[in-house]
């Protein structure tokens, strides 16, 4: 009772600042007007919404998903909007509990209270709520899938319904279907079917994405041909790389080098990390530390992505809450400091403190930052490439003082 009554007042605080603040819940206004066209039969990629004349930028599928929207006025969707996301605050923070191992459900729930109550205060997630953004329910989505029971055969579908709303969650299903791979050698190595939870987990969200995507085609044709042919292929549609926003290597790298494209340079890195991130993800998947591969898949998809606002690093939730975990477990002071450190940074919204444009599109102080005014605008890619560099670390230790706690689902995946 007394941690509901704390997750209350803190999030009933929340709601009072953002209202003091004047947020506009802009993305939400943006979809509200995506649905609005499909109901009208427009051109949905030719959509310029709000004064900011901001574009569509997801797959058709994001569109109809948000038609439901217009059946509620302005006012009464801004509150939705706002509750939704703070009840998936606590879906996310519940289930990355249970990713790290909490399996007693009523410690969980009690525990999720006091770390929702916390950790709504984070960037990402004020900045998710402050525009209305989606990012919590993809998160919701993939971890759904990821801490399900042993054996659930819908496992997969979770991952295939995010990627059909925004496509960077498809790297979840590349890091199922990398480890089912392997794992399928292993079986047939040993005399045993090959066939095993991680496959049927990457078919399961490649037929639930390709099944969704083409009703969605079905039933919005035209813009679905345009999104696949043209729109998949525009990396700066969503917004310029350079933007302070933009916590990808992409965005980090515009600004180190001053020019609105780095071209070969983010190529290179991108491929790099790539290969990298989903090799850890992958091995510790294998390894049965299932907390660590899905926090370092969600990274590497973060940091590889051409676009990844600061919004969009609300996977700083099940990052801190796993650092926490394993800080507790082993009592490693280093891991404390640098956990603290992580958490100071997500906190303290130290990339706005550099100058920035926002949405203006002829005045450009990022192209133009000194050392120390980039040095805090690239914390988050920072901060997510020391995670990768922890993860592979931790990986290279003895079995025995490096095993944490884990769901049963990932110790049954990891025996079977």
């Amino acid at each position: 009772m007394i941690a509901l009554l704390a997750c209350l007042a803190s999030f009933s605080a929340f709601w009072v600042a953002q209202r003091l603040a004047g947020v506009t819940l802009l993305d939400v206004m943006v979809y509200r007007a995506e649905g609005w066209t499909v109901r009208n039969g427009g051109d949905l990629y030719a959509l310029e919404a709000t004064v900011h004349k901001l574009p569509t930028t997801y797959p058709p599928f994001a569109a109809l998903l948000f038609t439901p929207l217009t059946l509620l006025g302005v006012p009464e969707m801004r509150t939705f909007a706002t509750g939704f996301n703070l009840a998936l605050v606590l879906a996310v923070v519940h289930l990355s509990l249970r990713l790290v191992g909490v399996e007693r459900r009523s410690q969980r729930l009690m525990v999720a209270l006091w770390v929702s109550a916390l950790l709504v205060w984070c960037e990402p997630v004020w900045t998710t709520l402050r525009y209305g953004q989606i990012n919590l329910l993809l998160a919701v989505l993939v971890l759904w899938d990821l801490t399900r029971r042993p054996g659930n055969r819908w496992a997969g579908v979770g991952i295939g319904v995010a990627a059909a709303i925004k496509l960077t969650p498809a790297l979840f299903a590349v890091l199922l279907a990398l480890a089912g791979l392997v794992q399928a050698v292993r079986l047939a190595r040993a005399g045993r079917s090959w066939w095993n939870p991680w496959l049927r987990g990457a078919v399961l969200a490649t037929v639930t994405f390709l099944a969704v995507t083409a009703a969605s085609w079905l039933v919005l044709p035209y813009d679905s041909k345009r999104f696949w042919t043209e729109m998949v292929f525009a990396a700066s549609r969503p917004g310029q790389a350079e933007d302070t926003a933009n916590q990808s290597l992409r965005g980090v790298l515009a600004r180190l080098l001053h020019t609105a494209e780095p071209g070969l340079a983010y190529t290179v890195s991108a491929a790099l990390v790539a290969v990298a991130g989903l090799a850890v993800a992958v091995v510790s998947l294998l390894r049965a530390r299932a907390a660590w591969a899905v926090t370092s898949c969600a990274v590497t998809a973060l940091l590889i992505s051409p676009i990844s606002w600061s919004h969009h690093w609300v996977w700083i939730v099940p990052v801190l809450i796993l650092l926490a975990a394993e800080t507790r477990r082993t009592g490693s002071a280093r891991l404390r400091a640098g956990t603290a450190g992580m958490a100071l940074l997500f906190f303290s919204f130290a990339l706005w403190w550099v100058p920035h444009a926002g949405s203006s599109t002829t005045q450009r102080p990022e192209l133009d930052q000194n050392v120390w005014q980039f040095t805090l605008s690239a914390g988050y890619t920072l901060a997510g490439l020391a995670f990768l560099a922890v993860t592979a670390l931790r990986l290279r230790e003895n079995r025995h003082h490096a095993r944490v706690r884990v769901p049963r689902q990932a110790q049954a995946l990891a025996n079977e």
